[in-house]
């Protein structure tokens, strides 16, 4: 499976922070909106992403629930009908709960930053170092870090789950 080491953290100054990942970044901010279908498994989370242009990503991944960086393990299977394999994931597992959300897109070298606009949750920052053969997990954790300075997230601003428990805990 390929891996990540990221964070997600509530956005103390979303569009400070926001100002500060445009200059750092190796490309514009992209504008994405997303919809998450999340899946009932007994092991990991699974979730369909749908894009607005009408493409999907079905996403397995297992990810501790801890709020300092952590290592993502995820697959990923790219759909062009992902209604009707929405159709048929909830038939047959049953869906969690749904996230939707607007996210700007930053790439810095190997690490994603994404800034997300989520709906009844509020405003946060990921980060997300795509890890590659060549890298150690040492080096991701300390660009994590620097990256983490940078854009002015403190350890008290890091959050330990997913949105989708988010939702759950406040209902």
């Amino acid at each position: 499976m390929a891996a990540n080491i990221e964070i997600k953290a509530r956005a103390s100054n979303f569009n400070r922070q926001k100002m500060i990942a445009e200059t750092l970044s190796d490309i514009p901010g992209e504008q994405i909106w997303q919809e998450d279908i999340f899946f009932k498994i007994s092991k990991g989370r699974l979730k369909l992403r749908i894009f607005d242009s009408g493409s999907g990503e079905l996403i397995y991944y297992i990810r501790a629930d801890s709020s300092g960086p952590k290592v993502s393990q995820y697959q990923i299977f790219v759909t062009n009908e992902p209604e009707s394999l929405r159709n048929v994931l909830a038939s047959s597992l049953g869906v969690r709960g749904i996230i939707k959300k607007q996210r700007t897109l930053y790439k810095i070298g190997h690490t994603r930053i994404h800034f997300d606009q989520v709906n009844d949750l509020g405003n946060f920052i990921e980060l997300e170092f795509v890890m590659q053969d060549n890298t150690s997990k040492n080096e991701a954790l300390q660009t994590i870090k620097n990256l983490m300075e940078k854009l002015e997230i403190q350890d008290n601003h890091l959050i330990d789950t997913a949105y989708i428990e988010m939702v759950s805990d406040n209902q």
